[in-house]
């Protein structure tokens, strides 16, 4: 719990967890498989943002909101952090270069649309690059 609580400093800037985050986090970072409910502004972000940052490797965050998927991955570039996110709204050569740059070890967090499970060179990836679970 000393490396959360270590990165939720270095990351984020906070001194404490929100309410029920703390037990979501360090779950989620044992590896645990879960489904947590949180009201708006309860900090569900941070509870799989977090583990992503203090463990080895990178993690997929699945997103159907495109808006939601910029807003967030320009907040955490604005912290230094190394996100992107790949939809429709870029260009192939774009996609593909970020695809290199997850498999170069070089994205924390790497958002992406339901229908990205569609796509042959993201399945690949997750194949020979696989994620944290």
């Amino acid at each position: 719990m000393n490396e959360l609580r270590e990165g939720l400093k270095k990351f984020f800037s906070f001194d404490t967890f929100l309410e029920g985050q703390d037990q979501v986090i360090e779950r989620v970072y044992k590896g645990e498989d879960l489904c947590v409910v949180m009201p708006t502004g309860a900090g569900k972000s941070l509870c799989y943002q977090l583990p992503a940052l203090v463990r080895q490797g990178y993690t997929v965050v699945i997103s159907p909101l495109i808006a939601l998927m910029k807003d967030q991955v320009d907040a955490l570039k604005n912290k230094g952090i190394s996100a992107e996110f790949i939809n429709s709204t870029q260009s192939q050569t774009i996609q593909n270069n970020i695809l290199m740059q997850t498999q170069q070890g070089m994205i924390k967090l790497l958002y992406v649309a339901p229908e990205r499970m569609r796509s042959q060179a993201f399945r690949d990836l997750l194949k020979d690059y696989p994620p944290l679970v």
